[in-house]
């Protein structure tokens, strides 16, 4: 856990700098967006290829914005989850205690 924290403390925890592996069905969706975006830019007209450009920027910017709140939102999930745990007075049943 200390390893972690010092990791924090200097800033070298960056979850948004991850490397594919390669052959990962990922890295294959990748090539094949990759392969596809080129050659439609191959077909369309200078005008077209500027929208499309623009298209694909702007699906970037989703993209990076909606892993940031899916990032925060399980973060807050796992927290919540750790509280509910630490919180055992509020079921049905509780653990025998060893009396032994």
């Amino acid at each position: 856990m200390r390893k972690t924290l010092k990791d924090f403390y200097y800033g070298n925890l960056t979850p948004g700098e991850q490397e594919m592996i390669p052959g990962s069905e990922l890295k294959r969706a990748i090539t094949r967006v990759t392969r596809c975006e080129q050659q439609l830019t191959e077909r369309l007209s200078e005008p077209e290829q500027v929208l499309l450009n623009e298209l694909v920027s702007a699906q970037h910017i989703a993209d990076s914005i909606t892993a940031e709140e899916n990032f925060i939102l399980g973060f807050r999930l796992g927290i919540r989850m750790m509280a509910e745990c630490m919180d055992d007075g509020d079921g049905s049943i509780r653990e025998v205690a060893d009396h032994g």
